[in-house]
């Protein structure tokens, strides 16, 4: 069996995230913890923190440290994750979340922080076009939408427009990126940890790119799980 890992991806909102990390899972048969996903489930099932949450990610922001944290905390002490690792995705984004997560999974570490890298402008692009399901989170396009009348073809389910992908939402989350992530960045190459990927181009190349840098920090003997 292909050997597990510990890894998180990040870059920009509309990076290619979501994508490549369901890829890498399957890759490295890990589970893909998004943070996304568990909180449109809170949101879809009108929990307390689903209520807050919606309230806050219409509006184009993220929602606190503490959280997401607490969050992140009880999906990977799970056994699924303790047995294989994961990819992480959607968190951290901030330099405390980075240094609470190395706190969770003590004596562990990450293997490796892929910085999946787009320039803004093609982001921009993406999320205008972007389609999601509202029941399982699947995406599509404007340009590659579902096979019949914009109906999931994964689960049924509706796809529309996020509230959160208006223009002015999807520029207050990159400025919230820039401001808080982008340091994140550097946090992380400080420490040797961090391998920045091109996010330009058909998933399939990306997918390659991003097991090529992952495979090179294995045979250096990153001590992956």
């Amino acid at each position: 069996m292909v050997p597990g890992a510990r890894l998180v991806v990040l870059g920009k909102q509309g990076a290619g995230k979501g994508t490549q990390c369901v890829r890498l899972s399957h890759h490295y048969v890990v589970p893909h913890v998004s943070t996304g996903d568990m909180l449109r489930a809170a949101v879809k099932h009108g929990t307390a923190i689903g209520q807050k949450a919606k309230s806050v990610m219409d509006r184009g922001e993220l929602l606190g440290d503490e959280l997401i944290m607490d969050m992140v905390a009880e999906r990977v002490g799970e056994p699924d994750v303790r047995a294989r690792g994961f990819i992480l995705d959607g968190c951290p984004r901030t330099v405390f979340q980075a240094e609470r997560l190395a706190l969770v999974l003590a004596p562990f570490d990450l293997d490796l922080v892929v910085d999946l890298n787009v320039h803004t402008s093609q982001v921009l692009r993406r999320l205008a076009a972007r389609r999601v399901c509202v029941d399982c989170g699947a995406n599509y396009s404007t340009s590659s939408p579902p096979l019949i009348n914009w109906t999931c073809d994964v689960c049924g389910g509706e796809v529309i427009q996020r509230e959160d992908d208006t223009e002015e939402a999807i520029s207050r989350r990159l400025e919230i990126y820039e401001r808080e992530t982008a340091p994140l960045i550097e946090w992380y190459r400080e420490r040797r940890q961090l391998e920045t990927v091109s996010g330009t181009g058909t998933p399939d190349a990306v997918t390659r790119r991003m097991v090529k840098v992952i495979e090179n920090r294995r045979k250096r003997g990153s001590g992956f799980a």
